[in-house]
């Protein structure tokens, strides 16, 4: 009874057993061997038994190892269940090493651009590659041909068109491969994240396949960061795209700005053709020898991109027609003395020429322009309807006279018309300052010389500012002087000065009496 109770119980558990040894096979491809079912040491007994030497067996005995048998079946059983549950599913990972689910992950996206957007940059189910940037610095980035397709005709004609192409991999060692990843993450999701290092190289990604919406994109961001320091850089590859709207707001910054404009790094980034446009404008407000510097800076730089020694000749030979476009003659004759003169730029006759053409009556006749650019015409806003003046007010001892405007458009702001003594000529001291969301943009400190009338007086920031349509801008002005000076009655919130609107409202910075209804800075003069 015994022995059969051994068998039996063996047989029994070895099914079960076999069973969940072919799921551990499924799930980790592992065969288990023999001893993982039943044990060596408890095989040997079991024959030891089934085929005694003896005939004398203890029933008893059989009957405790059947039980220990069945304990150590169940044991290994039941280690074979817990060495048999299935891994973690694996997950699938794209360039960027975002995850994704790789069972049912179309469920939890319920969108198609959502889901549109998990396979962005992602090789699973890509069907084409590119290798985008040049060769060194290339980047291999998968991509979905019906995608790409459906947001550009480029593309359409290239996957799907009369000659389309059939290679798995295509390069294109022309484009950025940042540019290439914003412009692809555009056409699986409609999201544009643009950053100033790489948004003109995806404006040319966007140009040159055709995706006009994000065009657009790269070029208000242009716009809106647009400044001097870079309107000449942005103004050759505005030319060099297309792009008229950019091109005008590139002008306005480079005429208002001019001077600052032109001694910025990028003036000397520009292309050829670039600098002649530049050299030819008649708006640009600035005096000619800034234009001058500006060019022969801008030599030097075209010298070191050429690989040439940085000679007057060579400088000289790079600017070609360029150098006979810069006014010289409009110079004063000390800005010429001082300057072009000596800049060995110039021939010898070119530089004594010029000297008799200052100083002779019989004018020599010379190759650079003789005619005085003609510049920005500053407009003036003014705020009061009336001025006057009272023998007990209105005297300047430090204290700040400050008032808050915006403007409908994009204006350039100059300087400020002040109000003088109203008691005969008298010398002023002033301090006048911009400033948005308390940051100080512009300030001037100088003086100015009243002649007793009512008239305004001009105080000039060292550079024209920027300011932006529908934001509250603060100026001010402290002036210093013991005269009483004339003011301003019958002020207006709103005022209309050309195509620009102005709105006024009071300013806690004044502290001398200055708000809109009266007061001082009764004039803002500015560029639009």
């Amino acid at each position: 009874n015994g022995r059969i109770m051994k068998c039996l119980t063996f047989f029994l558990l070895l099914p079960e057993t076999l069973k969940k040894s072919k799921k551990s096979v499924r799930s980790n491809g592992k065969v288990p061997g023999c001893y993982e079912i039943v044990p060596l040491s408890l095989k040997k007994k079991m024959a030891a038994e089934l085929y005694p030497a003896s005939t004398n067996t203890n029933i008893a005995n059989s009957n405790a190892a059947a039980a220990a048998t069945a304990a150590n079946s169940k044991k290994n059983a039941l280690q074979l269940q817990q060495s048999a549950q299935p891994p973690p599913p694996p997950q699938l990972q794209n360039l960027n090493n975002n995850n994704l689910e790789s069972s049912n992950w179309q469920s939890f996206h319920p969108t198609l651009r959502e889901r549109n957007a998990l396979m962005f940059n992602n090789e699973l189910m890509a069907d084409v590659h590119f290798i985008v940037g040049p060769p060194g610095a290339s980047k291999k980035v998968p991509a979905h041909k019906y995608v790409l397709a459906v947001g550009s005709s480029v593309f359409y004609a290239m996957f799907y068109g009369d000659l389309a192409e059939v290679k798995s991999e295509i390069h294109i060692p022309d484009v950025e491969p940042a540019a290439f990843l914003i412009l692809l993450k555009y056409m699986y999701s409609d999201e544009i994240d643009l950053e100033a290092d790489t948004v003109l190289a995806t404006l040319y990604a966007a140009k040159k396949y055709i995706v006009p919406a994000l065009a657009k994109a790269c070029v208000n961001f242009l716009e809106t960061s647009l400044e001097a320091k870079n309107a000449c850089v942005l103004l050759s590859q505005s030319r060099l795209f297309e792009e008229p709207e950019l091109t005008q707001r590139c002008w306005e910054v480079i005429d208002a700005q001019a001077e600052m404009a032109l001694k910025s790094e990028g003036f000397c980034e520009i292309d050829q053709q670039t600098l002649e446009i530049i050299v030819t404008r008649e708006a640009l407000n600035t005096k000619e020898v800034v234009v001058f510097e500006a060019v022969l800076n801008w030599a030097e730089a075209e010298c070191k991109r050429q690989g040439l020694p940085v000679t007057p000749r060579n400088k000289r030979n790079v600017l070609g027609k360029a150098l006979y476009l810069v006014r010289i003659p409009t110079m004063t004759l000390e800005e010429f003395a001082n300057g072009a003169a000596q800049s060995d730029i110039l021939t010898l006759e070119e530089t004594h020429n010029i000297f008799l053409w200052y100083t002779a009556a019989n004018k020599p006749k010379l190759e650079f322009p003789l005619t005085k650019r003609k510049g920005l015409v500053p407009q003036r806003c003014h705020r009061f309807q009336s001025s006057a003046y009272r023998s007990n007010q209105w005297r300047y001892r430090g204290r700040c006279d400050s008032i808050q405007f915006a403007v409908d458009k994009r204006i350039f702001i100059a300087g400020l018309g002040l109000y003088g003594s109203s008691c005969g000529k008298a010398e002023y001291s002033v301090k006048i300052e911009l400033k948005r969301l308390g940051i100080v943009l512009a300030q001037n400190l100088t003086k100015f010389t009243s002649d007793g009338s009512s008239n305004t007086f001009s105080v000039w920031f060292e550079h024209p500012v920027q300011v932006e349509q529908d934001t509250f801008y603060n100026v001010s002005a402290i002036l210093d002087g013991n005269e009483l000076s004339y003011f301003g009655q019958e002020g207006m919130t709103e005022v209309q000065c050309g195509k620009v609107t102005f709105q006024f409202q009071c300013s806690s910075d004044s502290t001398n009496g200055t708000g809109v209804q009266g007061g001082q800075i009764p004039e803002l003069i500015f560029y639009a």
